[in-house]
């Protein structure tokens, strides 16, 4: 295990590397712009493609394309091209090809200012694309679970056969800790379930157990199509009810009954915690300072950190309200994941803490909500 002073888009890209990424194509954007440069010098060297694309529409189009033909891809991006890149994430949802979405979140809308932080994109990230799927989506508090979660994202993202988006936001993406790297060889890596059956009898969007088909790799002897449209078991299109409706009852299915395994938080609070703070990302770390400094002044306060966003811990905040009077959830925006908070827990338990002008939400921010309990 070596030792670094690393930075968290720097950790994202050896997470990438750790679990097995052998290809990114990307167009640079603040303030992502690092996952690139950094995977450019990498990759190279243990085999994998690099490739700058002209537009950030164009980028997840050929990891599409990378991960059909059996390479685990990736893309980083910021607010503005996250929001390009919206058709593709429902192509690679309808498709169920496996691929990894980095967002580094800046301040917005629109071009907004690259250098400064924000929270802004968690509604886009579950809502962004039309129709109905279901959405990974992992964010980070730290340098370490930078690293941690982009090596999850893959791992979700080939062990269901979806997308998987991993939201940092410009504080977490930009700051420096130290770092132990671990050894790659001890991580864990997930790779999709190939089939094993002749070409002739494989059905790539065919039923299973687990609900996640097996996927064969274009160049393998395996010749399929593959189509935005709805499609039949053996991928053309469809437009037979008893065809699309077991398929959108699968590819949601597939998520909704592996929730113990994709949902994942800290907590830290017991029933007697009549105040709970909910947090995520860089705002977490200033929940954890405020709940410390709440602790000192003997004020019996819990907190939970989300590290999945999508789907929403619903069970876990569901249990935490049955006790507690009022849940605080910190975020830099006007109040995106709250509205989650408060569908589970009722609004009138829930006081929102929100910045959206660029600049963290502090934990004297926190503090005093807490205290006006």
């Amino acid at each position: 295990m070596t030792v670094k002073l690393m930075q968290g888009n720097d950790a994202v890209g050896w997470g990438a590397l750790a679990a097995g990424c052998r290809f990114y194509a990307g167009y640079p954007i603040t303030p992502s712009t690092e996952v690139a440069e950094m995977l450019s010098r990498e990759l190279p060297k243990v085999g994998g493609k690099f490739i700058q694309m002209e537009d950030e529409i164009a980028s997840l189009a050929a990891c599409i394309g990378a991960s059909v033909g059996g390479l685990k891809s990736m893309t980083a991006t910021s607010g503005p091209g996250f929001s390009l890149m919206q058709e593709h994430i429902g192509y690679a949802a309808m498709t169920e090809v496996p691929c990894v979405v980095v967002n580094v979140q800046r301040l917005g809308p629109s071009t907004g200012q690259p250098t400064s932080a924000s929270q802004g994109d968690v509604m886009q990230a579950r809502w962004g694309t039309h129709g109905d799927h279901p959405i990974i989506a992992l964010c980070p508090t730290s340098v370490s679970q930078s690293f941690d979660l982009t090596v999850k994202a893959f791992n979700f993202s080939e062990k269901y056969r979806t997308p998987v988006i991993l939201l940092l936001d410009e504080v977490i993406g930009h700051m420096r800790e130290k770092f132990d790297m671990p050894d790659f060889d001890a991580i864990e890596r997930v790779d999709r379930i190939a089939t094993d059956v002749p070409p002739e009898w494989y059905k790539p969007y065919g039923d299973s157990l687990s609900d996640v088909p097996p996927m064969a790799n274009f160049g393998d002897g395996y010749r399929y199509h593959i189509t935005g449209l709805f499609h039949d078991p053996h991928g053309y299109p469809t437009q037979r009810l008893d065809e699309i409706d077991p398929w959108i009852k699968r590819v949601h299915r597939k998520i909704e009954r592996n929730l113990h395994d994709i949902v994942l938080y800290e907590e830290d609070w017991d029933p007697t915690n009549k105040t709970v703070v909910v947090s995520y990302g860089a705002s977490a770390r200033s929940a954890r300072h405020a709940v410390k400094l709440a602790r000192q002044h003997r004020l019996k306060v819990g907190e939970i950190t989300l590290l999945t966003i999508w789907p929403f811990a619903e069970e876990v905040i569901a249990r935490m309200a049955r006790t507690a009077r009022r849940i605080i959830v910190p975020e830099m925006n006007l109040g995106q994941l709250a509205l989650e908070v408060e569908r589970v827990a009722g609004r009138s338990k829930v006081v929102r803490v929100n910045r959206a002008n660029g600049e963290m939400v502090t934990p004297q921010e926190i503090l005093d909500a807490i205290e006006g309990s």
